[in-house]
This record gives C-alpha cells, structure tokens and sequence, in this order.
C-alpha cells in the first residue's frame, strides 16, 4: 500500500512528500525518505554547482530496478515557486528548471529524480532574447567549465581508469588546467577544470584534440573513438560532454544503480591510492561524513578566473 503524504517545510517552501516508504534501490531497500535526506542534507554544498545551470533529470518512480524516464521540461503540477530558463535549440522549446534554494531539490527528490545532470555552461554566459537562451551555432553559450569523461570499457577497472586520470590532469596542467576530479557515481571519473568563458565547440576541440594526442601516446589505454567496438581494453575519452547541448552528471548527485552511488568529488591522492576495482566508491551516508570532513573536495571547479583553454585552430 502506497504510504500517507505529509506536508512539511523547507525554508519558506511547504511541500507535500508522497509514499516516503517506497523503496527506490531494492537490493539494499533504500526509501524514498531516505534519497529525501540525502539531497536535503548536500544541499547547502551541492547547490552552487547547480547556480545558473538548466537540469535534466533522470526518474526512476517505479526505483532502480524499472525503466526510468528522461525528464527536462517543468515537471505538470509543479509550483510556481520553482525557477524556470526556457532554451531553443535544436529540440524546440524547453521549459528547464534550476535549482536555486534546497526545496528544488527536495521536490525533485520527492519526484524520484535520482540523477542531476547539467551543461557546462552557466545563464550568465549566453544569448537570452525575449527571455529564451539561444542554443544557435551564432548565439552559442560560453563554457564556464571544461570536463573529460573518462569511460572504461570492458575489461578496464577503476584502478585503470585513476591511471588514465593521473595522465590526463598532468596534460591539463601543461595547458594551465588545474582540474578537480571526481566519480561518475558508475564505473568511471570526470574532471574538470575551471576556464574562462569559452564558446562550447572551442572547448569540445581542445578536449578532442587532447584524447586523439593521448590516445596515440597510450594507445593500450585511451581510445577516442566513439564506436564501441573500439573501447574493449581502453577507456573513451569522451569530449563530446563540453558540446553545450550536452549534460554531465552534477557533483554530488545520486546514479540509479544497484546501490545508490553518489557522483563524489575526490583527492588526487585518493586516485593515486586505488588499488581494487571496488575502489573510490560512496553512499549517501559516506558523501555527508566526507564533506563534514573533508569540505567540498569540487570547490575549485567554482572559480570565476579561470585560464584561457589554448584552442587549437580549424585544422587542429
């Protein structure tokens, strides 16, 4: 039986909670109540990575083990407190929200929006006419961030993966990167470096030029190819992230796994330090003791001075 509602407050925000009892990850009978806490509980460290960036939302109502659904527009019935960024681009219209107090993410919580994923652009940094960003090849937004996923393929563990990490953060530091890490909250990591405002395509050819570099450098360990049959043994280096049409999952949000894996920022000496597949892998509980801890490990990613990124011409 479905459980009751109730209603409860955040901040100035009352808000109606359903079925917190509903179990969202089976294998380790995780509840709705619980993801509830989490995101209330990341909150105040978890929003200013969410300043200014339209989500996509990945829902699992029916918990990890059924299909989810993509979501990007207004969810129908939402409040009309939320804040919302309408985009045209190559989709249309869409509706975006961005998170801007801890009762977004509460009410996306109560919705089962597991996963958080946002573009490496901020509002700031675009074309806004009649109250619409412009995802035109004229009015493209200007990355704030540049991000290299890193996604093994079969055969390659996390251990591998930090190895490819360590190679590709000391690559970046040659350009002027400095770049932050942290877990996909899957099977593989993301960093990511601060840069100054930079028209998406330029930063998906640097990064692209970056993985055909290293993979010819290390090629019994990078690929940057995109065709699958090419990333047994490797790990992709996917630099089609930085397109401004693209997401990357937030730091701090949960992925609908089999356990409830969280996107966790971590040190490099941590990286350094994997010795196991099962390595550099976080819970919901771990991530809060982490930043009681540790602080926010992803806190440089926010820096508003970023370097230049070194574009390589039309040829490159």
């Amino acid at each position: 039986m479905p459980g009751e509602s109730i209603v409860t407050t955040v901040g100035q925000r009352t808000l109606a909670l359903s079925n917190l009892d509903k179990v969202l990850f089976p294998a380790c009978h995780v509840t709705k109540a619980e993801i509830i806490s989490y995101y209330l509980g990341i909150a105040e460290t978890m929003l200013p990575h969410l300043a200014g960036r339209c989500l996509t939302r990945v829902r699992f109502p029916n918990g990890v083990d059924a299909p989810p659904f993509y979501e990007k527009n207004l969810p129908p019935g939402a409040p009309d407190w939320l804040s919302v960024q309408t985009v045209l681009g190559t989709e249309g219209r869409i509706d975006y929200l961005v998170v801007t107090e801890p009762a977004t993410l509460v009410y996306l919580a109560n919705l089962a929006a597991l996963e958080l994923h946002a573009p490496q652009w901020t509002l700031p940094h675009t074309t806004i006419r009649d109250g619409a960003v412009l995802l035109a090849a004229e009015h493209e937004p200007r990355a704030t961030t540049c991000v290299v996923d890193l996604d093994p393929g079969p055969g390659m563990t996390m251990v591998d993966v930090c190895t490819g990490a360590l190679l590709i953060a000391a690559r970046l530091a040659a350009d002027g990167l400095i770049a932050s890490v942290k877990t996909s909250g899957s099977k593989g990591l993301q960093l990511s470096a601060p840069i100054a405002p930079t028209p998406c395509e330029d930063v998906v050819r640097y990064v692209a030029r970056l993985a055909a570099e290293l993979s010819r450098a290390h090629p019994d360990l990078f690929v940057a190819t995109m065709a699958k049959s090419a990333r047994s043994g490797r790990i992709y280096i996917d630099y089609l992230q930085n397109k401004a049409a693209r997401n990357t999952v937030c730091a701090y949000s949960l992925r609908g796994k089999e356990q409830p894996w969280v996107a966790t920022p971590v040190t490099w000496d941590e990286v350094a330090a994997a010795d196991s597949p099962e390595a550099l892998r976080f819970r919901p509980e771990d991530v809060l003791a982490r930043v009681d801890d540790k602080g926010d490990l992803f806190a440089d990613v926010l820096a508003d001075d970023g370097p230049p990124v070194p574009v390589p011409d039309s040829e490159g």
